[in-house]
């Protein structure tokens, strides 16, 4: 691809680590992950065995079958000119700092605070709405098993021992990241294979097309179909989340500012079809709708395996379901924890000198890592209390990371007459595909702040309040707060600055 802008010509390509200096950081970080393992980060974290599957009963409720089918693949389109503008700002920026990085180069420094702040709010949902995905499946396998009853207090439990599991995973490196998000892409393409190939083959009863692509269904207290189907969009933008990862993990990889591009376009591609052939797989396989939304397992998925394939079966499957969750954590921790020590490294949070710190022998941001996990668990505590929190909780990761996307791609349309692609770019398309991707995302963020069921004709309680909003709002208020006390020390580098090497030597430690 190459700019039509003769005065505004794509960037050569240049070496990793001398392009990094350019952009005004001194590389700390242990650059060895290649081009399919910057891909399978970005694939993993979507990963459509978490997302489709974890809100798959959200779904039943809210639209039905048609909402989820036809959905998919709206949303699926709109996020690929996401991805496609935001691959377009990163080959020129390939840095941790991803996003805010952008927004501050393209915009301003307070452009970039308050985009890294909405980025990590993001990311920090992604990693609790995740695991407490896992951990709900976890106990569904558990309850088929040996009857386990899956309450609140027991799936936060096990929540919190995946979130210590994927904090000790990434202490030992990047290497073993990348090896696990490698193995995680095979993992799941195999898994939607085997998962939709049982429930095609062995049940004697499958639904019609006619269900599966116009049956609509509405379990939420309001009355408005069209208000309900666009609720129902969250199943997919929520899985359509993550893909910055790529751009987050380029200071460890080789050839960023084309890989870290292709990373994000080729996950968006490939999740979009195996979260379509997943959802489709799942629903033409359902056996009793009520029985399915109501299950005692406390997972909607989890009964159509049982239904369709038998205890055996659907054990096995749930296992399948399980490993792909316990992966997407992983990699998410991973991409969390570099936006932490790329957003200290800039002195934008409390305690940065903390955060920053980079473990000589791992090259990985361990206290980084630390944080991401801790502000995770925290996060998810409502669901103690709320039967909605964990919609809530993925709601969080919508508005937090989807405006973070849309900043820098609006400032790269605003300020296009000085903005040089990188060498991955769209050409003259570039403002198109930005504008298109800009409403799409003011479109989303509005929706998923907006209450989701409204039981027995009553408005809002404490059981049903959406809590998304609150936690934008508080983020937002935290950042400004901050920016008062603490703007002054955030120091992201112009662009032509170059650090020198005795910046970092009292963090590498």
């Amino acid at each position: 691809m190459s700019s039509s802008s003769p005065s505004h010509r794509a960037r050569p390509r240049k070496a990793d680590d001398a392009y990094l200096k350019e952009l005004g950081y001194e590389p700390v970080l242990t650059r060895r992950m290649g081009g399919f393992g910057n891909f399978a980060i970005s694939f993993s974290v979507i990963s459509v065995l978490s997302g489709c599957m974890t809100l798959y009963g959200f779904g039943l409720n809210t639209g039905g079958p048609s909402v989820m089918l036809w959905g998919w693949l709206v949303v699926g389109a709109m996020v690929m000119f996401i991805g496609a503008a935001l691959a377009e700002v990163t080959s020129a920026y390939p840095t941790s700092g991803a996003l805010y990085y952008q927004a501050e180069q393209l915009g301003g420094r307070k452009w970039g605070w308050y985009t890294g702040w909405l980025n990590l709010l993001g990311l920090l949902g992604a990693i609790a709405g995740i695991d407490y995905g896992a951990a709900l499946f976890t106990g569904a396998f558990l309850n088929l098993q040996w009857g386990f009853e899956p309450t609140p207090g027991k799936i936060m439990v096990i929540f919190l021992c995946i979130l210590a599991l994927h904090l000790a995973l990434n202490l030992f490196g990047v290497r073993l990241v990348s090896i696990l998000n490698s193995i995680s892409v095979w993992w799941h393409l195999g898994g939607v294979t085997v998962i939709v190939g049982a429930l095609a083959i062995v049940p004697s009863h499958h639904q019609s097309a006619d269900f599966v692509f116009g049956e609509f269904v509405n379990n939420t207290g309001w009355t408005s179909p069209l208000y309900v189907a666009v609720l129902g969009l969250l199943l997919a933008q929520y899985t359509f989340c993550g893909y910055d990862a790529s751009a987050h993990l380029s200071e460890e990889t080789k050839d960023a500012q084309i890989s870290a591009s292709r990373g994000i376009i080729h996950a968006i591609g490939w999740s979009w079809l195996a979260g379509f052939v997943l959802l489709a797989g799942l629903t033409f396989a359902i056996q009793d709708y009520t029985g399915t939304v109501n299950t005692a397992t406390g997972v909607p998925p989890a009964q159509i395996f049982l239904d369709a394939l038998g205890v055996a079966g659907a054990k096995a499957l749930l296992l399948v379901v399980i490993v792909a969750q316990l992966c997407c954590g992983n990699a998410e921790t991973a991409a969390a924890s570099r936006m932490v020590f790329a957003f200290s490294r800039d002195g934008a949070l409390p305690g940065s000198h903390l955060w920053r710190q980079v473990d000589h022998r791992t090259g990985t941001p361990r206290m980084a890592v630390l944080l991401s996990v801790v502000c995770a668990a925290v996060l998810a505590l409502p669901s103690l209390y709320s039967p909605v929190a964990y919609a809530a909780i993925t709601s969080i990761n919508v508005v937090g990371i989807t405006p973070a996307y849309a900043i820098p791609i609006f400032l790269r349309v605003k300020n296009r007459h000085r903005f040089r692609p990188g060498p991955w770019n769209l050409g003259s398309w570039g403002v198109i595909v930005g504008v298109i991707a800009v409403i799409w995302v003011a479109f989303v963020t509005v929706l998923f702040c907006l209450p989701q069921t409204r039981p027995d004709g009553a408005w809002v309680s404490v059981d049903t309040f959406n809590y998304a909003p609150i936690a934008l709002l508080a983020v937002l208020a935290l950042a400004w707060a901050w920016w008062q006390k603490q703007g002054t020390s955030y120091t992201v580098p112009a662009q032509s600055f170059d650090r020198s090497a005795s910046t970092y030597e009292d963090e590498v430690v």
